[in-house]
């Protein structure tokens, strides 16, 4: 990043939310810049089951329940033709 995030109100956002290390490895890319007044976190999907950090997001697009064994893949219309949420029982080819 080209700027310092000082004194800053921060949004990180995540396609799917699922364990926290994404974010957290986000939140500590982050703090290279600086330190923030606030950081939040919005997400498209939260798979809400499978915390491994307390992180908690504060905009969430849609909210499902799955299991660790399950993936989740977001379509766009720009690119698949449509907008949409798929939820595999195996990893998708």
């Amino acid at each position: 990043m080209e700027f310092l995030v000082d004194g800053r109100n921060v949004v990180l956002v995540d396609d799917v939310f699922f364990t926290g290390r994404t974010i957290r490895a986000g939140f500590d890319a982050l703090l290279a810049y600086g330190r923030p007044d606030k950081v939040e976190l919005a997400v498209l999907i939260d798979r809400r089951f499978s915390r491994e950090l307390p992180i908690e997001p504060t905009y969430i697009g849609k909210q499902i329940d799955s299991i660790v064994g399950q993936h989740v893949v977001v379509e766009w219309k720009e690119e698949n033709g449509s907008d949409r949420v798929l939820l595999f029982n195996s990893k998708p080819e």
